[in-house]
């Protein structure tokens, strides 16, 4: 039987979390929740681990892909200089760090791709990227999310990104999307917003009927807020669970009318 934690550890954790002091007791029953939540949280990785991979051994984190550990720690001990080896932790700290550098300089590269109008980072989307991957390199901090205002709801005067559909779908559908749906979606997306700013137009021009003027802009507006992106992805995470689909994948997108 694998031993819990002890509550001086789950202490020394909780520590750098909060400045308050811990009592005895809370310690134990902080111990007791993490146990708890292992218990949960195993299963449930093991069959997303089974369903993603059948034959698979070894309990894997199917949500995301993370930098091999051997070879970033190999990395990390060749250019160490004074010291003679790194620390798990280290590399764990190491992992994140360029985790972060590689998400900011894609999430700049895909906005600087579709600034250009094309589904493809070349080289010139990437040396864009300058003063982000600076940024990075000058402070190892948690990456303030850019498309954490997208998911709010909010217009952030930037084009809306793969990697910012991607993370809204595990916000509002609350699995993963392919990157064949990502592109679809995304299509679908500008479609609707030109077809509606089309009809805004000639609403304009002919001076006809105002409720379908108004209609028109409400639906721009919703289409700005990201509103349309929520619906269509909530309606694939739905039918994506129902088939017993791990993920949203063009399948689920085919069946939705965008213009609904």
């Amino acid at each position: 039987m694998a031993k819990p934690y002890s509550s001086s550890h789950i202490g020394f954790v909780s520590s750098g979390f909060t400045e308050m002091r811990l009592s005895g007791a809370v310690k134990e029953q902080l111990v007791e929740m993490l146990v708890a939540e292992i218990d949960r949280m195993v299963p449930a990785m093991e069959s997303a681990t089974l369903s993603a991979t059948p034959d698979k051994k070894t309990l894997d984190d199917t949500n995301r892909t993370r930098l091999n550990y051997n070879r970033t720690r190999e990395l990390m001990i060749e250019r160490l200089s004074d010291l003679e080896s790194v620390g798990s932790e280290a590399v764990q700290a190491g992992i994140e760090h360029l985790e972060t550098y590689l998400k900011r300089t894609l999430n700049s590269a895909e906005m600087a791709a579709a600034k250009d109008r094309v589904s493809t980072i070349k080289p010139r989307h990437i040396q864009a990227t300058a003063p982000v991957v600076d940024e990075v390199n000058s402070e190892m901090a948690p990456p303030e999310e850019v498309e954490e205002d997208v998911l709010e709801g909010q217009v952030s005067g930037s084009a809306l990104t793969p990697m910012a559909l991607r993370k809204m779908a595990r916000s509002f559908a609350g699995m993963p999307i392919t990157d064949g749906a990502v592109e679809e979606l995304l299509l679908w997306y500008y479609e609707v917003v030109d077809e509606t700013g089309q009809n805004i137009r000639e609403h304009a021009q002919l001076g006809s009927n105002p409720a379908g003027f108004i209609d028109s802009l409400d639906k721009m507006k919703d289409l700005m807020m990201l509103g349309w992106i929520r619906r269509m992805l909530v309606r694939a995470g739905k039918d994506a669970q129902e088939r017993g689909y791990k993920r949203i994948d063009v399948e689920q997108l085919i069946h939705l009318d965008p213009f609904e």
